[in-house]
């Protein structure tokens, strides 16, 4: 049923991918000993490709929106799960992952985890932050030699 995946699919298997994310980085971080910018910039990086696949609900939002706002009745008409209002249109946004359900009753509910658009937008911040912290680095460590060179 797809409302018990919707509900319990994308916290799980973001989890799940920070866990097997998680065998890489330590390998990564105990035989290359990159730097600290360097291991938060992949730490941001995969807390935002994680925060975008949970709000896209894994594929759902774009091949079948419907299926993620409410569940088809015998006569091919979607209803809000325990109401009687059915489904009369559904918003699906990319970025940031937004599905907006619109439903007879006038009322309309969001789909996408409370928790998606922050943790989204703090991994692509660290990421952003961090690269820039790394060509700060490189541009001061290429000038280094030259200074020295220069005085000598």
């Amino acid at each position: 049923m797809v409302s018990v995946f919707t509900l319990f699919g994308p916290p799980a298997i973001t989890i799940s991918l920070f866990a097997i994310g998680a065998i890489p980085y330590a390998l990564w971080v105990t035989r290359k000993k990159p730097s600290r910018p360097a291991r938060w910039a992949v730490i941001g990086i995969a807390a935002a490709i994680a925060a975008y696949g949970a709000g896209t609900v894994y594929g759902l939002a774009f091949t079948n929106p419907l299926d993620v706002c409410a569940d088809k009745t015998g006569d091919g008409v979607y209803m809000d799960a325990g109401r009687d209002y059915s489904l009369t249109t559904v918003d699906v946004d990319s970025f940031p992952p937004s599905i907006t359900c619109h439903w007879t009753s006038g009322h309309s509910t969001e789909q996408v985890w409370f928790w998606v658009s922050p943790l989204l937008f703090a991994g692509l911040a660290c990421f952003l932050v961090c690269c820039a912290l790394l060509l700060i680095r490189r541009s001061k460590d290429r000038k280094a030699p030259r200074d020295i060179e220069l005085d000598a």
